[in-house]
């Protein structure tokens, strides 16, 4: 499995090129997509999401979260903070739940560096 992060997910909604749109669509045709929850989150609340993306959203798998999740959320964003580089809430949260189970992330969003340079996030 292999998650996705909203900044991919939004670039193939849109019909945009890359590198990561194609290993999205790639995992998508082979049912090895899982979307973080806030990303779930954060693409259902577009009022201008295209119709046959909000049926096909929900049903990607999501996943989990673990129990002590949102202690972890916040120290992963403290070692971050800590060395004064960028780390919203929402990219901390994506990246604690694919750290949490072990998957990749495909983002091209340069932030999520930072989380896989001292946090231990992998990047597809």
């Amino acid at each position: 499995m292999i998650a996705v992060d909203s900044s991919t997910l939004i670039a193939y909604i849109q019909g945009q090129a890359g590198v990561d749109v194609q290993l999205l669509d790639h995992c998508i045709g082979n049912n090895e997509i899982v979307l973080p929850a806030i990303v779930l989150t954060e693409i259902m609340c577009d009022p201008q999401l295209p119709a046959k993306h909000a049926v096909l959203i929900p049903t990607l798998p999501t996943l989990e979260i673990l129990n002590g999740y949102w202690l972890r959320a916040a120290e992963t964003r403290a070692k971050v903070l800590v060395r004064k580089l960028r780390a919203r809430l929402a990219d901390a949260l994506i990246a604690q739940s694919c750290i949490d189970h072990d998957v990749a992330l495909i983002t091209r969003d340069n932030d999520f560096r930072h989380f896989a340079k001292h946090c231990g996030l992998k990047l597809a």
